[in-house]
């Protein structure tokens, strides 16, 4: 048994901000997908069904680290997402695509560096629990 410090209480607040994250993106892919796409710069689509299908993986990989934290106290699959995403986004010619790409790439490097960051210094700062007051 072990007693956490604070980085592990941040670590926590991180992953709880990721699912948020992935959960609104999944919300707007899913439920307004026209004003989504435009916004994120895209003309349009000739169906709706591949933005909203990437909405609903959203809501799954959401779930999943959720779920992970929760069971295991890991970020396993957080860290496998955002490196595919990351390497996804930024080599899929974002120059050429829309605003968001990049712009998404970077942001998902950023809460995947933070997290592995985060996860670093929680796991330092692990105390046993015989040495606790």
């Amino acid at each position: 048994m072990t007693h956490s410090l604070p980085w592990a209480k941040l670590e926590k607040l991180g992953v709880s901000l990721v699912v948020l994250h992935s959960l609104f993106v999944g919300a707007l892919l899913v439920f307004i997908p026209e004003w989504t796409l435009k916004f994120a710069g895209w003309g349009g689509t000739d169906t709706l069904f591949f933005p909203r299908q990437s909405g609903a993986f959203h809501f799954v990989v959401a779930a999943g680290y959720f779920v992970e934290y929760r069971r295991c106290g890991s970020i396993n699959l957080l860290v496998m997402a955002k490196t595919t995403a990351v390497v996804f986004l930024l080599v899929m010619s974002p120059w050429k695509e829309a605003w968001s790409v990049p712009f998404s790439g970077i942001a998902d490097g950023l809460m995947l560096g933070g997290m592995l960051l985060v996860r670093h210094l929680a796991k330092r700062q692990t105390v046993p629990a015989s040495t606790r007051l």
